[in-house]
């Protein structure tokens, strides 16, 4: 089927603006160390119960050692690490400088194709890939902060920001690699295994269980969580490998990045904020952007 692979990162972003909406409303609840975790866990959950039915196990162990190795390394890098960077910059600068550096992915991820798999863009995908990115940038930019404040540690949460977006570019070169032509589902769960170790370790270090179990107790913020973790690690990140069987990497990053766009009918119908006109016209060229892609 031709543009699948774009039209699956489609569903991408739609499925990454469900689980930010859901985080959202439980990260405030309950903290964004408990959500990460316990969402990892719950995707983890649902996973292997797809899996069961799908393949009759729970955990993809029919895959090979070397695709094992390739998508834990991915979900380390991508999942935990990359996570762990632009969590940490949404504290030290915030949600809107963090989220224009992140959307320097495609662009990252564009150069990887290209190194690792020879993926190289035509005339119009590089317009409209450039379209759209300009775009999502714009609106990034135009969306107004709540409150305007200095931020001490800028130079950190840039840094840690552009590492975050390096890191799960990265992650995606391992994951393409490891998956091959197989299961993205199954891909998805091991590299969620890699996380799930990796928050373990963080979250016993810094001693902060108490904050885990005090969340699960919390039924409004496990509700949002469970769907969260359906339309985030389960459809959201396997759509996101899916896609790449399909497609080149700068191109299904580049749609799932639009995700920045779709929230904004979420904020202002959840969250009562306030769009401009302006936004609107660089949401519109933002999905221009993306039309050509479909040419």
């Amino acid at each position: 089927m031709a543009f699948l692979g774009e039209l699956i990162s489609l569903g991408t972003a739609l499925c990454w603006t469900i689980t930010v909406v859901s985080f959202e409303f439980a990260g405030k609840r309950v903290g964004s160390l408990s959500v990460n975790f316990i969402r990892l866990v719950m995707g983890f959950l649902l996973l292997g119960i797809l899996l069961f039915f799908l393949r009759e196990s729970f955990i993809p162990l029919s895959m090979g050692q070397t695709a094992w190795s390739w998508l834990l390394l991915s979900g380390l890098i991508g999942l935990f690490i990359g996570d762990m960077f632009l969590f940490q910059a949404f504290i030290d600068v915030g949600g809107r400088i963090s989220l224009l550096i992140m959307s320097m992915v495609p662009v990252i991820s564009t150069l990887l194709g290209y190194l690792f798999f020879n993926e190289i863009l035509s005339t119009h995908e590089f317009i409209g890939m450039s379209i759209t990115l300009t775009g999502i940038v714009a609106t990034i930019l135009l969306r107004k902060p709540k409150r305007q404040k200095f931020h001490p540690n800028i130079i950190k949460g840039i840094t840690f920001a552009f590492f975050g977006a390096i890191a799960q570019a990265v992650g995606l070169v391992f994951s393409k690699i490891g998956m091959g032509t197989g299961s993205a589902f199954a891909a998805t769960q091991i590299r969620i295994i890699a996380a799930i170790f990796g928050f373990l370790i963080v979250l016993t270090w810094n001693k902060r269980w108490p904050e885990v179990k005090k969340a699960t107790t919390n039924k409004h913020a496990m509700i949002f969580l469970w769907i969260g973790a359906l339309f985030g690690p389960v459809l959201g990140v396997s759509s996101s490998l899916l896609a790449l069987q399909y497609t080149e990497m700068g191109i299904a990053t580049t749609i799932a990045q639009t995700n920045v766009i779709m929230i904004i009918p979420f904020s202002i119908l959840f969250f009562k904020e306030e769009v401009s006109y302006k936004e609107i016209i660089t949401s519109i060229v933002a999905f221009s952007g993306v039309a050509l892609l479909f040419i």
